[in-house]
């Protein structure tokens, strides 16, 4: 009996040593790494002319389902708000160089923060948001929307007013370039105030001290 009794001890201590944690059905998975796009390199040369680029510039509110190459959005992404400088300074001015404005790509296949510094895109949400950046017929339709969000965090003086004031002047600055760079490409884009964004920064999974300013969308035009 004593024999049997130390054979069984023997093989729980075995059992135990070899599965440490044990485990209830249901429990969480642990998280997966991050998955990040790396950008191809953005190219910096060429483009139509500034003057012709303004003369262009116009807003339009019909897009083709056609997808923009990784080598466009990079491009484009650059223009918004890319770092042009060693000292990692950008395309576009922000308040005291705060870079408070971050910039969030809306896909069919989920929703992308823009790391400007690493020009990556890292994965927010597996899931198409689209529709959720705003309730304009054309928007969940279209290849790519831009979701414009100022991070107060990043903002440690002034007033709340003038916070709000540059968070507005900052992000005109960034949809300026995307409107520039798409008349220079012979891309549509539509840059857009009516967006719900209390429900918008809800999906997102924002901060509080994170607001939705503005959102852009950008495709190539509709063709009959």
């Amino acid at each position: 009996m004593k024999t049997k009794l130390a054979v069984i001890i023997s093989l729980l201590l075995t059992v135990i040593l070899l599965c440490p944690v044990w485990a209830e059905p249901n429990e969480p998975k642990q998280t997966q790494e991050p998955i990040v796009i790396e950008l191809p390199q953005p190219r910096t040369e060429g483009g139509m002319p500034l003057m012709q680029a303004l003369k262009q510039r116009k807003t339009s509110r019909e897009f083709s389902d056609e997808k923009l190459p990784m080598q466009v959005l990079s491009n484009m992404l650059w223009a918004a708000c890319g770092v042009n400088r060693p000292d990692g300074k950008r395309t576009a001015p922000t308040a005291m160089n705060q870079q408070q404005i971050d910039v969030y790509v809306s896909l069919e296949e989920g929703l992308y923060f823009y790391d400007a510094a690493l020009n990556t895109l890292k994965l927010v949400l597996k899931e198409d948001i689209r529709e959720a950046t705003g309730p304009q017929p054309f928007v969940k339709g279209a290849p790519v929307n831009l979701v414009f969000v100022c991070d107060y965090a990043k903002m440690k003086r002034g007033s709340d007013e003038d916070k709000a004031f540059y968070a507005a002047t900052d992000t005109g600055f960034i949809s300026q370039n995307v409107y520039l760079f798409c008349a220079s490409e012979g891309l549509a884009t539509v840059v857009r105030g009516y967006v719900n964004k209390p429900a918008l920064e809800k999906k997102m999974g924002l901060r509080p001290e994170q607001k939705v300013i503005l959102a852009q969308t950008v495709g190539y035009p509709k063709t009959n």
